[in-house]
């Protein structure tokens, strides 16, 4: 593992790690990678990310526990701690250190998984930021209220469950009012952060090293006018949440029909029903909220694989979304994209959605 790269063995070497909730071992990796010469923001981007990444797949493919997941996660946390310690005890600070600008680092409303948005704050660090982070669901007053007391140049908002984009456009808003650009990042804006520009953000990076690229080359960012989300849309959504605790008492009794498997006497198995139905719910409001059926036919095919990985039959996929609209039928935006639910689920589309 010498050098000034990261080898395939020390990726396996990681992944094994985690396997194992092997935090010691795991931080002894990573900062022996350091030491050798391989920078600390390649070793947050190249090692400890792509190895959560598979974390979550391994858990959503029903190989891992949510136990298991959760351990790994938290060896990956640890690692990151650890590695950025060891990069601010070895390095000398890149030029200019903490003159660069002062951002403030959040999750959206609602987001728990804050790993991303601390391997954004230490890359920033790395290159010479000076960065506070707020850790995970943060609520829009939060944000504000940190915003007047420490007046950060721009915000960087990490959005990973696109169900949670409601309550960053909010998050967003305050941003905007407050005059302090934000910008946006994470697979729950969508693709090129389609959904983060409807919000109103003013830019977005798939990743924390393309974070700070965007941040070097257009510092200070710059607001970029209102936000795409219309009156009628804001509406819609707000019927659906209003809606929301009598449609879930809808699709459970449905659920027990349709898909037993999901809505078993055990209390796990309940809540993991409900939990399935809030979900589907909450994808279907935030895809009516961004005018944006992707939202809701990604969420069906992650669900879908997730089902099929524990033998569950996907077609109550199909019956909730029917059921759906037989409730919802005198909400057109609700409707259409309910439609573009159904013809993804029979085969009709591929998931990704109309939209280019």
């Amino acid at each position: 593992m010498s050098g000034t790269r990261i080898t395939e063995a020390a990726r396996a070497g990681f992944d094994a790690c985690l396997a194992a909730a092997d935090e010691d071992a795991a931080i002894e990796l990573a900062v022996g990678l350091v030491a050798s010469g391989v920078s600390a923001e390649d070793v947050l981007l190249r090692l400890v990310a792509p190895a959560q990444l598979k974390v979550g797949e391994l858990w959503a493919s029903g190989e891992w526990t949510v136990a298991q997941e959760h351990a790994a996660t938290h060896v990956s946390s640890r690692t990151v701690d650890a590695v950025a310690s060891a990069a601010r005890a070895t390095a000398r600070p890149p030029a200019g250190s903490g003159a660069r600008g002062r951002v403030l680092v959040a999750c959206s409303d609602g987001e728990w998984h804050v790993l991303p948005s601390r391997i954004l704050t230490e890359v920033l660090r790395l290159r010479g930021f000076d960065v506070r982070s707020l850790g995970g669901s943060v609520p829009p007053d939060g944000i504000l209220s940190d915003v007047h007391r420490n007046g950060p140049d721009v915000v960087a908002l990490s959005c990973t469950l696109p169900w949670n984009l409601p309550l960053a456009y909010r998050q967003i808003e305050i941003c905007r009012w407050a005059g302090v650009p934000v910008i946006a990042g994470g697979s729950g804006f969508g693709p090129a952060g389609a959904w983060a520009y409807a919000l109103g953000a003013d830019l977005y990076a798939a990743d924390a090293r393309d974070a700070a690229e965007a941040l070097l080359r257009r510092w200070p960012p710059v607001l970029r006018g209102e936000s795409s989300v219309g009156a009628d849309a804001v509406e819609a959504y707000a019927m659906l949440v209003r809606q929301r605790p009598g449609l879930l008492e809808y699709l459970a009794s449905a659920l027990r029909d349709v898909c037993p498997g999901l809505g078993g006497s055990s209390g796990t198995e309940q809540e993991e029903g409900t939990g399935f139905l809030g979900r589907l719910l909450d994808s279907l409001a935030a895809a009516v909220f961004v005018d944006d059926e992707r939202v809701f036919t990604r969420h069906l095919a992650f669900v879908r694989t997730y089902l099929a990985a524990r033998s569950v039959d996907s077609r109550c996929l199909l019956a909730m979304t029917d059921a759906l609209a037989d409730r919802l039928n005198g909400s057109p935006r609700a409707l259409d994209k309910l439609s573009a639910g159904r013809r993804f689920l029979t085969g009709q589309e591929d998931g990704s959605g109309s939209r280019g």
